[in-house]
C-alpha cells in the first residue's frame, strides 16, 4: 500500500531480494511505472475497494493468503491500514512513524494480541553496523557518564512539499514525526529514556530543542529548508547535511544505508522485527514535542536554532 511513494522502490527491492513476491499493490496515484523493475506481474489497483476486493478473492476463491502487507502511506493513515491489515490476515510491515499519536499505538498492541499477526515497523538504523557498534561502545561506559550530543539532520524540499501530506501537520505530524522519529529512537535505544524536553524552535519547515535522556543531553535541529544548510556544504551543491557529534567528536555512518530496508525485511520474516511496544518511546517524545510550549533561547540550544525565520511558502 502507497506503491506510488518516495519510500515504496526500498521495499520493492526488500521484497525482491527476500526472494519474495509481490501479488497486488496500491496507490491513488498511478505513478508506479517502477513496479515494472521488480515484479510487472503485481495486479494493481488505484481504488481501495477494488484492491480489498482483490485481496478477498485471492484468500477464499484462490486460497493464496497473504503473508505479509508492506504500509508506505501517509502517515495518518498507517493506523488504518495495519487495521486494514491484520484483518486479512496478513502481518504488517510498516514504514516509520507507526503512528501519530501514542494512544493509537496502544491500541494497536490490543488488536495485535487478539490476532494471529505481528505488527513491524521499520526502525532500519537500529540495523546499521555503525550504529549498532555505537550502542555496544555506550553499553560498556560507565552506567553514570552523561554523553553530550548534538545532532543535525538537514533534509531539502523544494515548494511541492507544501503542497502534499508531507507538509500538512495533521496528516504528517510535522518535522518531528516525519524525518526525525528514526533519530529521535536511535538515540532513546542507545542512550535511554527521556527525562527532561525543551523546544526552542517549532516552524513549517525546521524544529530545534534539547533533550536530557537517562545517557546524554542532545541538542537537536531539524529542517527541510536548504537556507539552513552549512556554507560550505551548499558550495559544494549538496542538499543534505547529517551530522552528530558525541564528546566533540564526529560519530560517521553516512555509508551502510544502502540495504537497511532489505535487512529490516531479513530480520522480520526471520522473526526479529521491531513491534509496536519498541516505538511507543520515540512516538511519545514526537507527539510531545509537536504540543509543547515553545520555550525562549536562553542559555543551552543547538548552534542553528538562531538561523532566520522565514514565511510560510505555500501561503506567500
Amino acid at each position: 500500500m502507497g506503491a506510488a511513494g518516495f519510500v515504496a522502490p526500498r521495499h520493492l527491492k526488500a521484497i525482491q531480494h527476500t526472494n519474495n513476491q509481490l501479488l497486488a499493490a496500491f496507490d491513488p496515484n498511478d505513478s508506479v511505472g517502477i513496479i515494472d523493475s521488480f515484479f510487472p506481474k503485481a495486479h494493481f489497483f488505484t481504488e481501495f475497494e477494488r484492491f480489498d476486493r482483490h485481496l478477498e478473492k485471492l484468500r477464499f476463491e484462490q486460497q493464496q493468503a497473504i503473508d505479509y502487507m508492506s504500509i508506505c502511506t501517509p502517515n495518518y493513515l498507517h493506523d488504518a491500514h495495519v487495521r486494514f491489515a491484520l484483518r486479512n490476515g496478513a502481518n504488517a510491515i510498516c514504514e516509520k512513524p507507526l503512528v501519530l499519536n501514542p494512544w493509537n499505538a496502544e491500541k494497536l498492541i490490543q488488536l495485535e494480541q487478539q490476532s494471529d499477526h505481528r505488527i513491524n515497523t521499520i526502525l532500519q538504523l537500529r540495523l546499521h553496523p555503525s550504529i549498532i557498534a555505537l550502542k555496544e561502545k555506550i553499553a560498556h561506559s560507565p552506567k553514570d557518564k552523561i554523553h553530550d550530543i548534538d545532532l543535525t539532520y538537514i533534509t531539502s524540499r523544494g515548494n511541492w512539499y507544501y503542497a502534499s501530506w508531507k507538509g500538512m501537520l495533521d496528516k504528517s505530524g510535522g518535522i518531528c514525526s516525519n524525518i526525525g522519529i528514526h533519530f529521535f529512537d536511535m538515540l532513546i535505544w542507545i542512550f535511554g529514556g527521556v527525562e527532561k524536553s525543551t523546544v526552542h524552535v517549532r516552524e513549517h519547515d525546521r524544529a530545534s530543542g534539547v533533550l536530557r535522556l537517562k545517557n546524554a543531553n542532545v541538542r537537536w535541529f531539524l529542517s527541510i529548508n536548504a537556507d539552513t544548510l552549512p556554507q560550505a556544504i551548499s558550495d559544494q551543491g549538496q542538499r543534505t547535511f547529517r551530522n552528530i557529534t558525541i564528546d566533540g567528536d564526529a560519530f560517521e555512518f553516512s555509508a551502510g544505508f544502502t540495504d537497511l530496508h532489505t535487512t529490516s525485511y531479513n530480520h522480520i520474516i526471520n522473526g526479529n522485527g521491531f513491534g509496536v511496544e519498541e516505538t511507543l518511546a520515540s512516538l511519545e517524545l514526537a507527539h510531545q514535542l509537536r504540543h509543547a510550549e515553545i520555550s525562549p533561547i536562553k542559555n543551552e540550544h543547538h548552534p542553528f536554532a538562531n538561523l532566520p525565520k522565514q514565511k510560510h511558502p505555500f501561503y506567500n
